[in-house]
């Protein structure tokens, strides 16, 4: 190997700065990953039951982060906490994946500091 193909072949491994942002925002996810996560585990032991509306804004939240847009039918109107689940979850529709996951921990910790875990 020559020494120009040497210092080619060194430049294509070297990261660019257009990439920096990719790596930040890689990291910036992974960060938020871990927060979601942790929260979705706390809220788990709260001391006391959270009434159903923050229950349900919470499951929408989680859903959202998790699955995205809503991707089911609308459950029957006999079936009514499928229902109210779906409608919960329907309401964030649009949500960005990292939108929904803020909000869930910024809900999540609302309720841990209102309830105690």
């Amino acid at each position: 190997m020559t020494r120009k193909q040497l210092v080619i072949d060194e430049d294509a491994i070297k990261p660019k700065a257009h990439n920096i942002g990719v790596k930040c925002l890689t990291f910036h996810c992974l960060i938020l990953q871990a927060d979601f996560d942790s929260a979705a585990e706390d809220v788990k032991k709260l001391k006391t039951r959270p009434s159903d509306d923050e229950l349900k804004e919470l499951y929408g939240l989680y859903k959202q982060s998790t699955v995205g847009d809503v991707d089911i039918d609308c459950p029957g109107m006999l079936d009514l906490k499928a229902k109210a689940k779906w409608e919960a979850w329907n309401l964030k529709k649009g949500f960005s994946k990292e939108d929904a996951m803020t909000a869930y921990i910024s809900k999540a910790r609302e309720m841990i500091e209102k309830y105690g875990i």
